[in-house]
């Protein structure tokens, strides 16, 4: 992937689903496609983590060209895992000892996850300062990134409305991006522009829109971090809490998902808004890893955890380049028209 039009090269935008320390195993799937010569990055749709990822990317981009861009992803959750060291979320001797990367039995995990169902962020007097904020102004050039050639497409959900808006590169700020990760049972809403604002997984994990309706580009890679589908039920309280998190997360997303296929099945799709709808081509990189680490472990910062994650992300976006380098600019590896069917 390069930061610039070269011949033969493919054009191509990004959507980048948001949850918490698991955006790293996206981290290593972006590494794996600045390797890419043949692909030409035009735009990068991102939430939450997702969101993170992109600014650290094209702030890369922007002074170092592709090792730049990987440079700066490595110096973000390095500095991300430096700044969980001193965290209270911390695994317990018991998952150590099983070798599970989950909290699930963290007292202060426990603990504030049973606080979060009886107190508001706003009864705790004094809340430190985020240090992913201090990570953010000293990491990126906000000045810089705003007149940047990558667009960005930054999803927050207004608290007042209750509606998702999409920032772009000249409103792109720390705030922007810390609002975009704003979970509002650990958080106090983020004000941006006299607004309040919510993390935008609940409006769009990615939102779809901007890339269509802004973009050349009818290519998309949707980078997934939570999952659609799981085979079994939840059961227990926890994994009920964490299914409702994943299905509300997913919403925005499978209705564009759903437009597009719509659009792609109309015979005469004429000129405007529903050609570009309909021209759209996705493709998914998603692992099967991460279903399987369970919603406490996105809270856990450790450089190890997040090391293997870009571990995975690289070889599960390897393996995409591998099998579909040349579908890319020509056809869907994702089948968009099982959006269409009846669960």
């Amino acid at each position: 992937m390069v930061n610039q039009s070269s011949t033969g090269s493919r054009l191509v935008d990004l959507a980048l689903q948001g949850g918490g320390s698991h955006g790293a195993f996206t981290w290593g799937v972006l590494d794996r496609l600045l390797e890419e010569e043949g692909f030409t990055l035009e735009a990068i749709s991102g939430t939450s983590a997702g969101a993170m990822n992109a600014a650290a990317l094209a702030h890369g981009l922007l002074t170092g060209g592709r090792e730049g861009a990987r440079e700066s992803l490595h110096t973000f959750w390095r500095q991300v895992a430096n700044a969980a060291t001193f965290s209270p979320f911390q695994r317990s001797p018991l998952d150590r000892l099983m070798g599970r990367w989950s909290l699930d039995f963290s007292p202060m995990y426990i603990a504030t996850d049973l606080m979060a169902r009886l107190i508001s962020p706003y009864d705790l007097s004094g809340q430190g300062a985020n240090p992913l904020r201090t990570i953010l102004t000293d990491l990126i050039d906000f000045d810089r990134l705003s007149t940047g050639r990558i667009k960005l497409f930054i999803t927050c959900t207004n608290v007042r409305t209750g509606r998702g808006r999409v920032f772009r590169n000249p409103e792109v700020t720390a705030d922007v991006l810390l609002a975009s990760a704003c979970l509002p049972t650990m958080y106090q809403a983020v004000e941006v522009d006299g607004e309040l604002y919510w993390d935008g997984g609940y409006t769009g994990n990615p939102t779809i829109a901007p890339l269509v309706r802004e973009c050349d580009s009818h290519d998309t890679i949707l980078v997934q971090i939570n999952p659609v589908v799981r085979s079994q039920a939840p059961k227990t309280a926890q994994e009920i809490h964490n299914r409702i998190n994943e299905v509300s997360f997913n919403a925005p997303l499978l209705k564009e998902l759903k437009m597009i296929a719509l659009l792609r099945k109309v015979a005469d799709l004429g000129d405007g808004e529903g050609q570009q709808w309909g021209q759209m081509r996705v493709h998914l990189i998603r692992s099967d890893l991460l279903p399987t680490l369970g919603a406490s472990s996105k809270l856990n910062a450790e450089w190890e955890f997040l090391i293997m994650l870009r571990d995975e992300g690289r070889r599960v976006a390897d393996e995409f380049v591998t099998k579909h380098r040349n579908d890319v600019g020509v056809r869907s590896t994702l089948d968009i028209d099982s959006f269409l069917e009846e669960a």
